[in-house]
């Protein structure tokens, strides 16, 4: 589409360019076109699909509790009870801590306190939640 338009405004200066009394009023037409198909030819070229989200899967009747946290422990409990993969990041996303929790209770006691995201991983489904520790 670019190469195009630079044909069309050669053409045209070509034929209009000539004429003095109108070279200031062409000017402006070339630099008009040249912008105007420069941006065509850019958009077009620039023109990707998207990828489609990954469905995911989240935890059957999870539950977090207390929340907030006040005695260094929560509770983590879904309705299949499996093994669980537990990993918190500060709000920065640095990780702060990871566990297999085959049990409900996980020791946040090591963590100061502040506002957590913790992500709980059950096979092959997962839930991010926040995390307040007090």
């Amino acid at each position: 589409m670019f190469f195009f338009g630079v044909i069309f405004v050669i053409f045209f200066v070509y034929i209009y360019g000539n004429q003095i009394h109108a070279m200031a009023k062409n000017y402006f037409y070339i630099t008009f076109l040249l912008a105007f198909f420069f941006t065509l030819s850019v958009a077009a070229q620039d023109s990707k699909q998207l990828p489609k989200p990954q469905e995911s899967t989240s935890i059957e009747g999870l539950s977090l509790y207390p929340n907030p946290v006040t005695n260094g422990k929560v509770y983590i409990s879904s309705k299949n009870d499996l093994e669980k993969e537990i990993i918190v990041f500060d709000l920065l996303g640095k990780k702060v801590l990871q566990a297999h929790l085959v049990s409900k209770e996980l020791s946040v006691s090591e963590l100061p306190p502040g506002v957590y995201i913790i992500k709980i991983s059950e096979q092959n489904a997962s839930a991010t939640r926040k995390l307040i520790i007090r």
